[in-house]
C-alpha cells in the first residue's frame, strides 16, 4: 500500500451500547433531537438496534441483551458537535440532563460532559480555533 492510499476512507457508525433500547431511542431522538434513520431486528424479536444521524457519523444504539453482548457503557465520550455549547447545555438541562461540571475551554474548543440514560459518556463540543 502506498502512502497516498488509505485503507480506511471514513467512519460509518459508532456503536452505543444499551440496556433499554426504548429509553435510549427516546433520549437520542426526543432529548438530543437526532433523526432516527432506522430500527432493526432479527425475525420476530424485539428491536436489536436503532440508528440516529448526526450529520457526520451515524450513532448505532445496540440492545446488548438481544445481541448476546455484555453491556458496558462507553467511558470515553462521543463528542457531539454543536454551534454553541452553553446554549445546547442549557437546552438539555431544561429537559433534565445533568452535566458533569462546568463548560471546559481547552484553548481550542468548548466542551460540556454528560451521560445518556445507560451511562454512556457524551459531550457537547464546539471547536472555535482554526485547524492547522
Amino acid at each position: 500500500m502506498s502512502t497516498s492510499t488509505s485503507l480506511v476512507t471514513g467512519v460509518d457508525f459508532v456503536s452505543i451500547p444499551s440496556r433499554d433500547l426504548d429509553a435510549a431511542m427516546e433520549f437520542y431522538g426526543s432529548v438530543l433531537g437526532l433523526e432516527r434513520s432506522s430500527v432493526w431486528q432479527r425475525g420476530d424479536t424485539p428491536a436489536v438496534g436503532a440508528e440516529f444521524e448526526t450529520g457526520t457519523v451515524t450513532l448505532a444504539l445496540l440492545a446488548c441483551d438481544q445481541l448476546g453482548v455484555e453491556f458496558r457503557p462507553n467511558a470515553v465520550p462521543v463528542a457531539l458537535r454543536v454551534d454553541d455549547v452553553a446554549a445546547a447545555k442549557a437546552a438539555l438541562e431544561s429537559q433534565g440532563v445533568e452535566f458533569r461540571g462546568d463548560i471546559i475551554d481547552s484553548g481550542v474548543c468548548h466542551q460540556a460532559f454528560f451521560t445518556d440514560p445507560d451511562g454512556n459518556a457524551l459531550n457537547l463540543h464546539h471547536r472555535y480555533a482554526p485547524r492547522g
